[in-house]
């Protein structure tokens, strides 16, 4: 599908899957849904991306780059409990460290991703096949003034480990609202950066996330949940 060219167009493409099953979403599009995402992981957000227009594939800008509107999916069960933490993008730790915009917020992929977002829940309960997931209201986020303060700290505090050498020490149990974790296929998959004598060594691939307790914040100011 076309990328669409404005908010409205884009959010009436959004509002016509709420209450629609991914089954019949998929149907739609003619898309085979897998059994699992277990293996999987992407393929429904993708398989969303591709029913609304998202155009900036794996690239750092936001999914909707005429818009500048990123597309963010949100597991959520029938109460509305969001069920996992929500992937932002990579945290590079090698390409950028003589980059002399590296640590500058406003330059970042998490300030540029995170300033206008398209949220699309998605409800599910355990055991139950990934046809039957149904998509709850989507709506559009920006951060308030506090939430981007929370967004930015946690974010400098671990880009200054990383240039410091410090990889070590990023940790998932770090950040109030946005966590540093692994982000790989599997334990051989492994990246560059520097260690605290400035030499080179490899290491997991890591990125940003949401904690749920942010998103769930975020949910329940948007959709009015008690």
């Amino acid at each position: 599908m076309d990328s669409p060219k404005t908010i409205d167009e884009l959010m009436v493409r959004a509002e016509s899957m709420s209450g629609r099953s991914i089954g019949e979403i998929a149907q739609l599009m003619q898309i085979e849904v897998p059994a699992s995402l277990t293996r999987k992981k992407g393929w429904q957000g993708q398989m969303i991306e591709k029913f609304l227009g998202a155009d900036s594939g794996n690239l750092s800008q936001p999914d909707f780059s005429l818009l500048d509107i990123e597309l963010k999916t949100l597991p959520i069960d029938y109460n509305g409990k969001v069920l996992e933490s929500t992937y932002v993008c990579v945290l590079n730790l090698y390409n950028n460290l003589d980059d002399e915009t590296f640590g500058c917020w406003q330059l970042s992929a998490v300030y540029r991703k995170l300033q206008h977002v398209l949220w699309v829940p998605v409800a599910r309960t355990a055991g139950q096949s990934v046809t039957e997931f149904r998509v709850a209201t989507p709506f559009l986020w920006r951060p308030s003034e506090a939430e981007m303060h929370l967004l930015k700290m946690d974010w400098e505090n671990a880009i200054e480990l990383v240039s410091l050498g410090k990889i070590d020490q990023l940790n998932a149990r770090d950040g109030e609202v946005l966590q540093v974790r692994p982000k790989a296929a599997n334990s051989k998959v492994l990246t560059r950066t520097t260690n605290r004598q400035g030499q080179l060594i490899e290491t997991l691939p890591r990125g940003f996330y949401l904690r749920p307790q942010f998103t769930q914040q975020i949910l329940a100011q948007n959709l009015k949940l008690s």
